[in-house]
């Protein structure tokens, strides 16, 4: 008997009155599914999931995530990353997983994304973070018997959090303008224009954009433009196209096809054909569901 997977997105309810704080939220269940190790890929937004079953297992090596130094929580706060997280995925498992702006985690999360950055862990307990509220909002989830009664709830939590604005700090105007220029040119041009563009000098710039996202200018226009060029590749393959990925490579800005490829192998530590060959099941049953574009 082969397995079930559903993935269902939120409509547009729940992000009401947030402001493009929340990208995308995705509901997921799956039951009997063969056990897998699942990539949990670099993207240029924060990682909250809430688990509607037993706790999130991962870590940052299929080792550590398969070991008994494996993070176990039931919420999950993940910053922003330059490799793949390894999450243990077993036969059942259901919850709900959003893509959160970095500029919204002080309002939503009280700390600047910067904080949630790390080389030895790359996620964080969502409880530590959010403190026992998020888990009462949990537990009224798992009680929830439809997903819109879910995204509902979700929805009224985070705007509840947004309007208490935990940290009162806000985000420089600088930040805000430059993470605004790399999206609207989806990672493409050059450090010197984004900084004249906002009025500092590069080295400045670097530096008020790292202590706020936890990663330079750079390093988030690479993001940016992988996530363009996964999305695009996602989007072939659900519409069961093979992708095409040196037109997919001269479309997303990339040098030509090799140069995607090495990105690929960085963010999702193998080949953009290896890794679709992973991830064909979950494309096809509607999963990359957080394609923010």
């Amino acid at each position: 008997m082969s397995g079930s997977q559903e993935f269902v997105r939120a409509g547009a309810g729940l992000g009401h009155g947030l402001g493009g704080m929340v990208v995308s939220a995705v509901g997921y269940r799956s039951q009997g599914v063969p056990p897998a190790l699942h990539r949990g890929l670099p993207s240029p937004y924060l990682t909250l999931i809430f688990s509607l079953d037993g706790p999130v297992v991962g870590g940052g090596t299929p080792e550590q995530a398969q070991g008994p130094d494996a993070s176990r929580s039931e919420i999950v706060v993940g910053g922003l990353h330059q490799r793949p997280a390894y999450i243990v995925q077993p036969g059942r498992e259901a919850g709900v997983q959003l893509a959160v702006h970095p500029l919204a985690a002080r309002t939503l999360l009280g700390l600047p994304a910067g904080a949630l950055t790390s080389d030895d862990d790359l996620v964080t307990s969502g409880a530590d973070v959010l403190g026992k509220r998020a888990a009462d909002i949990r537990e009224r989830l798992c009680e929830r018997q439809s997903w819109e009664d879910r995204f509902a709830t979700l929805g009224a939590y985070l705007r509840e959090r947004a309007a208490e604005g935990e940290d009162g700090t806000p985000v420089r105007s600088e930040v805000g303008e430059a993470w605004a220029w790399l999206a609207r040119h989806r990672g493409a041009g050059t450090l010197t224009g984004l900084a004249e563009h906002v009025s500092l000098s590069p080295r400045r710039l670097t530096s008020v954009f790292q202590a706020e996202t936890g990663l330079s200018p750079k390093q988030a226009a690479r993001l940016m433009r992988f996530q363009h060029a996964r999305n695009t590749v996602v989007r072939a393959v659900a519409a069961d196209r093979a992708p095409d990925l040196a037109r997919v490579a001269a479309h997303c800005g990339y040098f030509d096809h090799s140069h995607l490829v090495r990105d690929f192998r960085q963010y999702t530590g193998v080949s953009p054909t290896a890794w679709l060959a992973e991830e064909c099941r979950n494309i096809q049953a509607g999963g990359h569901l957080y394609g923010e574009e």
